[in-house]
């Protein structure tokens, strides 16, 4: 069972060395303190993290189930739900940059992560990662260049997801098609041609599949205005641990606003796809078609987990970019702009570079 958590930013882990604010050391399961470098060990439980069943939740507890409270900043500019564990005196949104109000604070149920993904780099190596992609943009502007160098303005974010697991199984009936080729004859200009033309030959197909659909992951974050790309969304969830709150601890956690119903209906859109991808494989031959395929899913279960991104925003004459980096795997994303001063006059040292290289030649 998950212990009884008290998800606030007043309850804090003191140093027991100086008293300072402890926070959990990126790539470890420890806890740091800044200050003096004393670190303590986050214990780790010996049981797996538990699979919720999820008729129950959706059935008994309903859509806007919740096991506890957490408190919650709520961004005026781009509607992001943010949780933050330590204590601030003045903090940005990690989607958008605009200046989030301490008085503000709202207490909302939530349904408790069951697993998450510690932070595997820490900010500095993050950092790193963000100036190494702008330093290898051509033609990118001074301040994006000094963006990069800048020490704030880059946050570690927990986003929320939703995973569902389910045995499946598909009754199907549909078509197979083998390949075969037959030899004809085209005219030309220089006579006549044979050509190898592929034709399909068809037969009726039917039968069932079934296995284990593992940990089908479902952004919980519904963003209007920002959406984290999918080119870093690929994380390992082998590597979940069971959740901690210590883990929060120097991270935004951002709460779902995908509801677990609408999380549960997205999933079996990926369920689908995968049973076709079953079926097409059952079926053989070289190409395929599906004409019925009866899907159903049984022993349903789920998970809340929280998995870890690096975000920044920066503006440039008047337009907002963002860029990304995977906490776990430093897989980065993200949109910049061009100088045109730059462009411009690389391509007027192109002209001038042609322009007397005819010279020299006449």
């Amino acid at each position: 069972m998950q212990e009884n958590l008290v998800l606030n930013s007043e309850h804090k882990k003191a140093c027991a060395n100086c008293g300072a604010e402890l926070k959990f050391k990126p790539g470890s399961h420890q806890l740091k303190c800044e200050y003096c470098g004393y670190e303590e060990f986050i214990e780790q439980t010996k049981s797996s993290f538990e699979e919720l069943e999820l008729r129950h939740y959706l059935k008994v507890v309903g859509e806007n189930a919740y096991t506890d409270t957490i408190d919650l900043l709520n961004c005026k500019h781009c509607g992001a739900n943010q949780h933050v564990k330590e204590n601030y005196k003045s903090l940005s949104c990690v989607y958008c940059g605009e200046p989030l109000i301490r008085e503000d604070i709202e207490k909302e149920g939530w349904i408790l992560p069951g697993a998450l993904i510690p932070f595997q780099l820490d900010v500095k190596r993050a950092r790193g990662i963000f100036k190494n992609w702008v330093g290898s943009i051509w033609f990118a502007p001074n301040e994006l260049k000094k963006a990069a160098l800048a020490t704030d303005g880059l946050r570690g974010l927990y986003v929320p997801y939703w995973t569902f697991d389910a045995n499946l199984s598909a009754a199907y009936q549909g078509q197979r098609g083998d390949y075969y080729y037959e030899k004809r004859s085209i005219r030309t200009k220089n006579g006549t041609k044979t050509q190898q033309v592929r034709k399909t030959r068809w037969s009726s197909a039917s039968g069932r599949v079934k296995g284990f659909v593992d940990d089908i992951l479902i952004n919980a974050s519904q963003q209007k205005r920002i959406e984290i790309p999918h080119e870093i969304t690929f994380w390992n969830t082998k590597k979940l641990t069971n959740f901690n709150s210590k883990y929060l601890s120097g991270f935004v956690t951002e709460k779902y606003s995908v509801s677990l119903k609408q999380g549960h209906h997205q999933s079996f859109k990926e369920a689908k796809k995968i049973a076709h991808n079953w079926i097409r494989r059952d079926i053989g031959g070289d190409t395929q078609r599906i004409n019925h395929a009866d899907i159903e899913l049984e022993n349903e279960t789920f998970k809340h987990v929280l998995l870890p991104v690096y975000i920044s925003s920066y503006r440039f004459k008047g337009k907002e970019y963002h860029f990304y980096i995977n906490g776990q795997t430093g897989a980065l994303s993200g949109t910049h702009p061009y100088s045109f001063w730059k462009i411009f006059f690389f391509c007027l040292l192109i002209i001038v570079v042609i322009a007397v290289f005819v010279i020299f030649v006449q």
